[in-house]
C-alpha cells in the first residue's frame, strides 16, 4: 500500500525541527514576505536556506509558500525570491497568484503546487492545474473524498481517451493535497476579504485578522425600494459564534483516505507552537506507519492528545461530508472535558470537582470552568483528592454544576520535549576504512549507494610503543554528535601496529562527513548553467519577451475606445432596471433558491428560462451568464447541456476550472474573468489572454498600483466601482439556523457591534456576505479613465430595479461628462456621488481604491 506524504507545518525553526522529530515526511513553510501567515515567526533569506539543508540532511522535503497575490510593484522582487529558493533547493513552491505562476513555470526544475488559495474544487480545475504544469494542487477544504474518488476516476478516464488538461499527455499526473488536521476557514480560501474590507488586513496579503472568529447577530427585516433593510430585528439564537469553524481532525478514517490514493495529507498549524507541531505530528506518523503494516484501529489515547494539543471541538469536515463542521457557541481552544463542580467552599477558596475519567490535572495545567453567563479561566497551583473529589483552589467563586475543561497539560508538554529531543530523522551511513601507505582513506556509502571518500592528512607511523587499536579507530569514527549523522557499520582492513593522534582521526571523521553533507545537499540544488538559464528566462518574461514553453502566445491587446460599463444583476427586475437605464452589457447570475430543492442540476430549466426573459428584456444589449463562483462538478453537465440553446454574447467566469470546463467542452463563446480569479498583476492578465477578452481587477488593488496594468496588453480591464462588495462565499447556510429559515423576499443580514453584513443564500445552500457599506468611485471616474481601464461596472445583485435604474443612469451620466471634461466636472461628480450616497445600504467607501491594503505588520 502506498502511503501518502505526510506534510507538517513549520512557522518557525523550533516547529521544523519538532516535525522532523515527529516523522514529517515533508514541510511547508514560509519566507518573511509572500507567505499566506505573517503573523507566524518565519524565516529571513539565511534562516530559510539553513531550515531547507537542516530538512535535507535528514531527508525531509521542504515546500515553501509563496502564496499571496503579488503586485505589479513587487513582481521584480518575487521572481529574485522564487530564483533564491530555487538555487538554495526548496522542493517546491506554492501559489495562489497566477502571475506568479507564469513566472516560477520559467525556472526549469521548480515544482509548483497550486496553493489552495487558487480555490481548486472541481474535477476542471484538476485539469486546469495540471495544463498549467503543477505537480500538485491543493485542494479547497470544502472538497468531500467522495468526490476526489470521483476526480481520480474521470481523470483517468479521460487519460485513457487521450483528454485532459491543456498541453497534458496520458502520463501527466498533478497529486492531490488534503488538509486532515487543524483550523478551518468559513469561507473558501482565496475568496475570502472580510478582514480586508474591515480593516484592510487581506488574508490574500497573509494578514487575516480571522473576523469569522467574533461574535455576530443574525438579523432580518423587510426591504424597501432600493433593497435596503427595514424594521431590521435579531433572531433569538443561543450561538454567538455565527462564522466560526470547528477545528478538522480526521484520524479515525486515515485508512479510508490512504485508500483514496491522495498524495499528501496537510496539518495545519503554521501559528502553533512547536510543542503542538510535535505531538500532533508524531500521532498522525505513528498511524501511518500501523496502517502500512495493516492492522491498524484508531487509538482513544491519542484522540486525547489531539484534543489536548488544541481544539475549537472537532469536526470531520467536508472531507468526510460531515455535517457538525460549525462551532457557533465559542470559538477558542475548548479543551477536554474532564469533569462538573459538585459545590464551591468559600472558607477555603476551592472547588470541589468530580471526574468523568481518569483524567486528573496537575500543578501548572491549564483549566477553564464554563457555566451559563460564567467562564472562568485558570493555571493549577495546588489540586488534591478527597472524599472521591478533586478539590482545586480557584481565583474566584465557582457555581456548581459547572463543566471543568483542561485546555492545557503539563503532561503532554513533557511528551512533546521527549518527541523533540529524540533523533529520529537521522540519517544512517555505513562507514570503511582502508590505509594507503599508511595513510587512512574512510569511505561512506549513502543511501542511493553513492561513495563519498575522504582521506587523512597524516600518515600513521609504526607505533613505537602504545599502537592505536582498531577499537579505538572505530570508536573515534562513531563519534557524529552534533550531526544528523548515525555510523550504523564500520569495516575497516587495518593492518595494525600504527600510531595516530585520536584528535586527527577525529578531522578525518569531521572532513568525510562535511563532504557527505555536501553531497546530500548538492543532491537538491541545481547546477550553475540551470540556474544561468533560469535567470535568463525569468528576465525575459519580466520584459515581456519571454514565453513559457506550454502555455498560448498572447495575442491579444487592449481595445481602444471610450469607457464602457456593465451591471451585475440577479433578478429580472435589476435586468430591466439597468437596461432601461441605458447600460449596453449585463452580466446576469440569475437567482435561483427555491425551498426544498437545492443545487444543480435540478434548478437548471428554471436558469435557461430566466436567461431567455433576460434575453427579450435586454433587447440589443449584450448578455453574459455570469456563472456561479463556486461551480462544483455536479453543475458543468447540466450547465453545458443548457447553454447552447441560450442566445448569449458569452460567459463570465470567477475561477480556473470554469475556463477549463468551457475549453473542454469545445464553446466559442466570449469568456470574460470575474473578481474570483483575483487579478493582481500584468502577469497575470497575460496567464488569462486568452481565452478570456476581459477581466475584472481585484478589488484590493489601490489607484497607483492598477497603473501600467491596462498599457501592458491582454484582456480588456474592467472594475467593481459601485456595489456592495462580496465579502465570503461559504458552504454553511448561516439563515438555517433561524426559525423558518432563509426566506429571499427577506433582508438577512449578520450585525457586530458597528455594522452590519448583508447576506444571502444561493441555489445551492452557500452563505454569500457582503461589506457592510457600499463601494462607490463614481467622484474617480477620471482617474479611473486615465488609468487606461476599459470597462467600470456596477454590482445591483441582490437590489431592486429602482437601484438597478438608478446606479446605471448615475454612471452613465458619469462616464459621458468625464469624456467631456470641463471645469466643473469634479462638482458634478460629487453631486452624482452624493445621490448615491442618498440609495446606499450603510453608506459609502472607496474601498482600497485610494489608500490600499494594510501590508506592514504593526
Amino acid at each position: 500500500m502506498r502511503i501518502p506524504e505526510l506534510l507538517a507545518p513549520a512557522g518557525s525553526m523550533a516547529s521544523l525541527q519538532a516535525a522532523v522529530a515527529a516523522g514529517a515526511d515533508a514541510v511547508y513553510l514560509s519566507g518573511r514576505r509572500f507567505g499566506a501567515r505573517k503573523f507566524a515567526e518565519n524565516f529571513d533569506d539565511s534562516a530559510l536556506a539553513h531550515a531547507i539543508d537542516y530538512a535535507h540532511l535528514r531527508g525531509v522535503r521542504v515546500y515553501v509558500t509563496v502564496n499571496t497575490l503579488i503586485r505589479n510593484d513587487e513582481l521584480c522582487d518575487a521572481a529574485s525570491y522564487l530564483l533564491r529558493l530555487y538555487e538554495m533547493g526548496a522542493d517546491a513552491v506554492l501559489i495562489q497568484d497566477l502571475g506568479l505562476a507564469r513566472l516560477a513555470q520559467a525556472i526549469p526544475g521548480l515544482k509548483r503546487h497550486a496553493s489552495t488559495q487558487m480555490t481548486i474544487h472541481n474535477l476542471p480545475g484538476l485539469l486546469w492545474a495540471e495544463g498549467a504544469g503543477f505537480s500538485r494542487a491543493v485542494l479547497a477544504r470544502e472538497v468531500s473524498l467522495a468526490e476526489i474518488r470521483q476526480m481520480k476516476r474521470a481523470n483517468s478516464r479521460k487519460k485513457e481517451r487521450g483528454e485532459g488538461g491543456a498541453g497534458v499527455g496520458k502520463e501527466a499526473k498533478t497529486g492531490i493535497e488534503v488538509f486532515v488536521h487543524g483550523a478551518l476557514c468559513y469561507s473558501y480560501s482565496g475568496q475570502c476579504l472580510l478582514s480586508s474590507a474591515i480593516g484592510g488586513r487581506s488574508g490574500n496579503r497573509g494578514m487575516c485578522a480571522q473576523p469569522c472568529r467574533k461574535p455576530y447577530v443574525l438579523v432580518k427585516g423587510g426591504r424597501d425600494e432600493f433593497g435596503r433593510p427595514v424594521a431590521l430585528a435579531a433572531e433569538p439564537l443561543a450561538e454567538r459564534f455565527l462564522l466560526s469553524t470547528r477545528d478538522l481532525c480526521v484520524y479515525r478514517h486515515l485508512d479510508e483516505i490512504v485508500r483514496s490514493s491522495v498524495s499528501a495529507l496537510k496539518i495545519e498549524g503554521r501559528m502553533k507552537s512547536a510543542e503542538y507541531v510535535a505531538i500532533v505530528v508524531s500521532i498522525y506518523r505513528r498511524a501511518l506507519d500501523a496502517i502500512a503494516k495493516g492492522g491498524w484501529r484508531p487509538s482513544a489515547g491519542d484522540e486525547m492528545d489531539l484534543a489536548l494539543a488544541f481544539n475549537r471541538g472537532f469536526t470531520e469536515g467536508h472531507l468526510m461530508g460531515s455535517k457538525d463542521i460549525m462551532g457557533r457557541e465559542m470559538s477558542d481552544n475548548r479543551g477536554v472535558l474532564i469533569g462538573r463542580a459538585a459545590f464551591y467552599d468559600s472558607q477555603r477558596g476551592e472547588v470541589s470537582v468530580r471526574l468523568l475519567s481518569g483524567l486528573a490535572p496537575e500543578k501548572g495545567d491549564g483549566l477553564v470552568f464554563l457555566a451559563p453567563g460564567q467562564e472562568v479561566g485558570m493555571v493549577v497551583q495546588s489540586a488534591r483528592e478527597r472524599g472521591g473529589l478533586l478539590r482545586i483552589k480557584t481565583p474566584e467563586r465557582i457555581r456548581p454544576g459547572a463543566q471543568v475543561y483542561l485546555t492545557g497539560s503539563q503532561s503532554l508538554s513533557r511528551r512533546a520535549q521527549k518527541i523533540m529531543a529524540s533523533e529520529r530523522g537521522s540519517i544512517g551511513i555505513d562507514l570503511s576504512l582502508s590505509w594507503r601507505d599508511g595513510r587512512p582513506v574512510a569511505r561512506a556509502r549513502l543511501k542511493d549507494g553513492r561513495i563519498v571518500e575522504a582521506a587523512g592528512r597524516f600518515v600513521m607511523e609504526r607505533a613505537k610503543s602504545q599502537p592505536t587499536t582498531g577499537q579505538q579507530i572505530e570508536a573515534q569514527m562513531r563519534r557524529t554528535g552534533g550531526t544528523p549523522f548515525v555510523v550504523q557499520r564500520v569495516e575497516m582492513d587495518y593492518p595494525g601496529d600504527l600510531f595516530a593522534p585520536l584528535g586527527a582521526l577525529n578531522q578525518l571523521r569531521r572532513d568525510l562527513l562535511e563532504k557527505v553533507e555536501q553531497a546530500i545537499l548538492e543532491e537538491h540544488r541545481p547546477g550553475g548553467e540551470d540556474v544561468q538559464r533560469a535567470h535568463m528566462a525569468v528576465e525575459g518574461l519580466l520584459r515581456g519577451d519571454g514565453h513559457v514553453q506550454g502555455s498560448p502566445a498572447m495575442s491579444m491587446r487592449p481595445v481602444a475606445g471610450d469607457l464602457s460599463f456593465a451591471v451585475y444583476a440577479d433578478s429580472l427586475e435589476a435586468v430591466r432596471g439597468a437596461v432601461s437605464a441605458g447600460c449596453r452589457r449585463i452580466y446576469f447570475e440569475p437567482q435561483l433558491w427555491q425551498r426544498g430543492e437545492k443545487g444543480w442540476p435540478g434548478c437548471a430549466r428554471r436558469a435557461a428560462e430566466l436567461m431567455a426573459e433576460a434575453r427579450e428584456i435586454c433587447g440589443g444589449s449584450e448578455l453574459f451568464w455570469k456563472w456561479p463562483k463556486i461551480a462544483r462538478d455536479g453543475f458543468f453537465p447540466a450547465a453545458l447541456a443548457i447553454l447552447d440553446e441560450m442566445k448569449i454574447e458569452g460567459v463570465m467566469v470567477e475561477n480556473v476550472g470554469c475556463i477549463e470546463a468551457l475549453r473542454g467542452a469545445g464553446r466559442s463563446l466570449r469568456l470574460l474573468g470575474g473578481s474570483g480569479l483575483n487579478i493582481f498583476n500584468h502577469l497575470a492578465v497575460r496567464a488569462l489572454s486568452p481565452p478570456l477578452e476581459r477581466l475584472t481587477l481585484s478589488s484590493e488593488l489601490s489607484a497607483s498600483q492598477m497603473e501600467g496594468l491596462a498599457a501592458a496588453g491582454g484582456a480588456a480591464l474592467e472594475l467593481v466601482v459601485q456595489g456592495s462588495l462580496e465579502v465570503m462565499v461559504a458552504e454553511d447556510c448561516v439563515t438555517c439556523i433561524a426559525k423558518g429559515g432563509y426566506d429571499p423576499r427577506l433582508f438577512w443580514g449578520l450585525q457586530d457591534m458597528r455594522r452590519v453584513f448583508p447576506l444571502r443564500v444561493d441555489e445551492e445552500e452557500r452563505t454569500h456576505i457582503y461589506n457592510s457599506a457600499e463601494t462607490c468611485l463614481i467622484d474617480m471616474m477620471p482617474k479611473i479613465e486615465a488609468l487606461g481601464l476599459q470597462g467600470v461596472a456596477v454590482d445591483a445583485r441582490g437590489r431592486t430595479e429602482q437601484y438597478a435604474r438608478s446606479m446605471a443612469k448615475a454612471y452613465g451620466r458619469a462616464i459621458r461628462l468625464t469624456a467631456l471634461g470641463g471645469p466643473d466636472l469634479a462638482g458634478e461628480l460629487e453631486r452624482l456621488k452624493e445621490e448615491i450616497r442618498s440609495l446606499a445600504l450603510g453608506g459609502i467607501t472607496y474601498g482600497h481604491f485610494v489608500r490600499g491594503l494594510k501590508d506592514e505588520l504593526s
